[in-house]
């Protein structure tokens, strides 16, 4: 008769070694997305839930996991503001410092720069 004393040896018998297998998995990407994480500092997690069920003097053990990595892409926040019901990026309480030409101006030509500069 085979009695086990120890939760790693119930561990690696669960769904027949199923259970193990997929903690290795997300060991490999939790330290892989760990190494590809963009900031100084970073967060990973693995989540094991055993849940013991007991009938007529039988355990029936079930196992879930779940792992939490670091995003590896973030995006910074881009300022919107509302102007009519739609989104612009220009703050409406401040001037425009370029406003566009008009249509047909002219630019000085280069010789009365040049006259205009000796003068």
């Amino acid at each position: 008769m085979s009695v086990l004393r120890s939760f790693r040896a119930m561990l690696g018998l669960l769904s027949r070694g199923d259970v193990s297998r997929r903690l290795d998995e997300q060991l490999n990407e939790a330290i892989q997305a760990l190494e590809a994480c963009p900031a100084d500092k970073c967060k990973a997690e693995i989540t094991v839930k055993i849940t013991l069920d007991y009938e007529l003097g039988r355990i029936d053990v079930k196992a879930e996991t779940k792992s939490k990595l670091p995003e590896t892409v973030k995006f910074m926040k881009t300022p919107f503001w509302t102007i009519d019901g739609e989104l612009s990026v220009e703050h409406p309480n401040q001037i425009d410092m370029f406003p566009p030409r008009a249509a047909g101006r002219v630019a000085p030509a280069e010789d009365e720069d040049d006259e205009a500069a000796t003068a």
